[in-house]
């Protein structure tokens, strides 16, 4: 299905950098992430990769990040975003700028 340019334009992709990685306390394969999106205050993502990539390989890293996205509780928790990652087979990686820029950076 291809998706207009009007619908693309309104995601707000922004880099943003993880500060804290922690296991959700209700799901075994999901991680709380506390990131800096060049906002005021820090903000929380849920995401299922801790069968893929250990917390110390995710912390200090800068990511992109959907961050208009509506938020949604996921087994209880709030997350205020989403990451955006790549799947080839059993490997996953977070998909991150080529070069450091600041968080809150759009991505266009």
């Amino acid at each position: 299905m291809n998706v207009s340019y009007e619908d693309f334009a309104k995601l707000d992709l922004r880099v943003a950098e993880i500060k804290e990685v922690c296991d959700h306390p209700n799901a075994d394969k999901l991680y709380l992430f506390k990131i800096d999106a060049g906002e005021e205050q820090p903000r929380q993502i849920v995401a299922g990769l801790k069968p893929y990539i250990p917390p110390e390989k995710l912390i200090g890293r800068k990511i992109v990040i959907v961050a208009n996205l509506e938020p949604v509780k996921l087994r209880g928790e709030e997350s205020q975003g989403m990451l955006l990652a790549a799947q080839d087979g059993e490997h996953v990686t977070v998909l991150t700028p080529a070069e450091d820029v600041a968080p809150g950076s759009q991505v266009r």
